[in-house]
C-alpha cells in the first residue's frame, strides 16, 4: 500500500498534467475559433451575440390589468393563472366571481 506522501505526490503530478492538458486544448480551441472567424469574416461582436438580435414578440412581459379585486384587502387578480387563495376561499363561501369584478 502506498504511503500518504506518495499518494500526495501522485496527485500533485496528476494535477500538473491536467493543467497542462487544459492549457494545450484551450490554445488549440482559440486557434480554431480564430481560423473560423477569419474564414467567415466574423467579428468578436458577432460571436458574442451583440449584433442584430432577434426581437421579442410584441407585448412580451407586459402586465395584464386586474379584472378582480378583493375590496377588503385590495388584493387583485388578472384572471390568468391559478386563482389566488383569497378568491378561492370567497367562492367556497358562496360568493360569485362577478362580486369581485373591477
Amino acid at each position: 500500500m502506498a504511503s500518504l506522501q506518495e499518494l500526495l505526490a501522485q496527485r500533485a503530478d496528476l494535477e500538473k498534467k491536467i493543467a497542462d492538458a487544459q492549457r494545450e486544448e484551450r490554445s488549440a480551441a482559440i486557434a480554431k475559433v480564430r481560423t473560423l472567424m477569419a474564414e467567415f469574416g466574423l467579428t468578436a461582436a458577432d460571436v458574442a451575440g451583440r449584433g442584430a438580435a432577434p426581437r421579442a414578440k410584441a407585448g412580451t412581459g407586459a402586465k395584464v390589468p386586474a379584472k378582480y379585486r378583493n375590496a377588503a384587502t385590495g388584493e387583485t387578480w388578472s384572471g390568468r393563472g391559478l386563482q389566488p387563495k383569497w378568491l378561492r376561499a370567497a367562492l367556497a363561501d358562496g360568493r360569485k366571481l362577478e362580486d369581485f369584478a373591477v
